[in-house]
């Protein structure tokens, strides 16, 4: 049995309930009463929603940026890297839906420093992407195509796959994992 600080469980339920009601609906108060506890108890362990807010965005954002600048760097092919991005969308799907359902519907309510630093590290991150299918472009490694539909098309899937995944959980992982590399990358025909 994994056991986890007070801090993370309050993160943890505070990212199913921003998940399901949305930040802007739910209260310290709805975060209390799903862990059953009094309200005055969290500020034990977090200042505020905003915190809470700042702990999962964040840290699933440098999470994608830091594993996107691995990829980036690695001596790789394009397919390669291509598949590790896949990859990692689909690994933090499967350990933490909600925590990034949180992340894509929910980064507007970051706010200054927090904020920008978001927003920096998503343009960053589809910067790198975006370098990765310029150069599978110029090796001929992929199809010659619009640059931004490729990015649009296989970001969008990723970036919702909580969604799908979540109604589909009796999908075998195993299946998940090399069906979805196989439709981004060679489609279905």
């Amino acid at each position: 049995m994994k056991i986890i600080d007070r801090k993370t469980e309050i993160v943890n339920v505070a990212a199913k309930l921003f998940k399901e009601k949305g930040y802007s609906a739910v209260t310290m108060r709805d975060i209390a009463q799903a862990m059953d506890i009094k309200a005055a108890s969290l500020y034990n362990h977090i200042k505020s929603k905003q915190e809470i807010l700042v702990l999962i965005v964040i840290e699933i954002a440098e999470e994608f940026t830091s594993v996107m600048q691995d990829i980036v760097t690695s001596d790789t092919s394009t397919i390669q890297k291509i598949e590790r991005v896949i990859q990692l969308h689909i690994d933090i799907t499967l350990r933490n839906s909600d925590a990034l359902a949180c992340l894509n519907n929910d980064w507007m309510h970051l706010t200054d420093s927090e904020l920008s630093y978001y927003i920096k590290m998503r343009n960053d991150y589809e910067q790198n992407f975006r370098s990765i299918i310029k150069e599978g472009i110029r090796n001929a490694e992929i199809q010659d195509v619009n640059v931004e539909v490729i990015i649009f098309s296989t970001l969008s899937t990723l970036r919702t796959l909580y969604l799908w995944y979540d109604k589909t959980k009796s999908l075998n992982e195993k299946i998940l994992r090399e069906d979805m590399a196989k439709v981004l990358l060679k489609g279905i025909v």
